[in-house]
């Protein structure tokens, strides 16, 4: 019986542009290496038609889409396509295959836009010509944005590798691969990889944070479309780091924030767009990465098993307490808003006389705020 691969259809486009990609760089590589001359290293051609360059992208524009599926080793061929194989498969099931198509060309384009003049000022400023000539390629950037969905659908789920030898929360890993790549660009010297690390983080997480609409999985979205962005106070930008760090990073993430919202680049979240926020960040916890990978389909439930199977049953206890806590913290929030709304509609009783009965008086029913965000329906008869 021959082997059949079950992929999405966006997954397995992306995984044969890579593969394809990466053996056509690798063959014009090759073809155009010369053997080096005594005492010098050996210098990797440049191939501007299918990587990136600054200095030539003018004439190739189109390498700002493919040098993210350029790959120069098999090593990188085959950590890239791991990722846009599980990662791939698991998220687009979970959004769709328009919405994934649209994330990760995203996530390709806009940091390829943004790494071009800071690589042409940095060989301004420090004239060296090199700068301009170096070749910008691999998936880092994907690698960035995926490990950020999962923190934002799952960021409370254990990951066991080695039999529970090394353990680590999801949320832990976009903070975890920064870390990796900064130092390895600041030692090592691979700079590139550093920058697209963290322009893949900022676009993936400006996306889903403001501009992707969610499923609605507690049924408060009107119109079919689900919710746009993810104003949860999980998924704060400081959220993506570690406890200890993100009191500074939230001040000037803030500042950044408030200036956006002042140019009128940004709208900001209502209190209600936020409550609504928490409470699909819980429905996506409660439901877990496979359950909510299998809604609406059936037989899925067989498609996340391989996640499910990094989650022990060891961490489920302390990850239940963890969203109890959260949902009880949104729950006092709620509370206490409603306590303040209704203390302020309370007015001070008129004074009664005991010779004069007081005269009926026709009262209007009051609906609480936490009644009012789940909607209102008005019912006019007609004439």
């Amino acid at each position: 019986m021959p082997l059949r691969v079950n992929l999405p259809p966006a997954t397995r486009a992306f995984l044969f542009a890579l593969l394809a990609l990466s053996l056509l760089y690798n063959i014009a590589r090759w073809r155009q290496l010369e053997p080096p001359k005594a005492g010098e290293p050996l210098e990797t051609p440049i191939i501007p038609y299918l990587t990136l360059v600054p200095s030539l992208v003018i004439y190739f524009p189109w390498t700002l889409l493919t040098a993210t599926f350029v790959e120069q080793n098999i090593f990188t061929v085959l950590l890239n396509g791991a990722t846009l194989f599980y990662g791939g498969k698991y998220l687009e099931r979970a959004w769709g295959s328009r919405e994934f198509g649209k994330f990760i060309l995203l996530v390709a384009l806009i940091p390829s836009l943004c790494i071009l003049p800071l690589y042409l000022l940095w060989g301004g400023i420090t004239a060296d010509t090199a700068r301009g000539l170096t070749q910008i390629c691999g998936g880092v950037s994907i690698q960035a944005s995926f490990l950020v969905a999962f923190k934002q659908l799952v960021p409370e789920h254990t990951v066991a590798v080695y039999k529970g030898f090394i353990k680590m929360r999801v949320k832990h890993f976009p903070a975890l691969f920064l870390l990796l790549n900064t130092l390895s660009g600041l030692l090592i010297g691979t700079d590139t990889a550093a920058v697209l690390a963290w322009l893949g983080l900022l676009t993936s997480w400006t996306y889903l944070r403001f501009y992707k609409r969610q499923p609605d999985l507690t049924g408060t979205a009107t119109g079919g479309l689900g919710i746009k962005g993810d104003p949860s106070e999980t998924f704060t930008f400081a959220c993506l780091f570690p406890d200890v760090i993100q009191p500074p990073i939230a001040f000037v993430a803030d500042q950044i924030y408030a200036l956006l919202v002042a140019i009128k680049l940004c709208t900001p979240f209502s209190e209600e767009d936020i409550a609504s926020g928490n409470q699909q960040a819980l429905a996506r916890g409660e439901a877990g990465l496979p359950n909510l990978l299998s809604i609406g389909r059936p037989g899925g439930g067989s498609s996340g098993a391989g996640v499910g199977a990094g989650v022990r049953g060891s961490g489920k206890r302390e990850e239940a307490e963890r969203r109890r806590a959260l949902a009880l913290r949104a729950l006092d929030q709620r509370l206490q808003a409603a306590s303040s709304a209704a203390a302020s509609r309370v007015q001070p009783a008129p004074h009664l006389s005991t010779t004069t009965s007081p005269q009926p008086r026709p009262t209007t029913p009051t609906v609480s705020s936490g009644q009012a965000m789940l909607g209102e329906t008005s019912y006019i008869p007609e004439e």
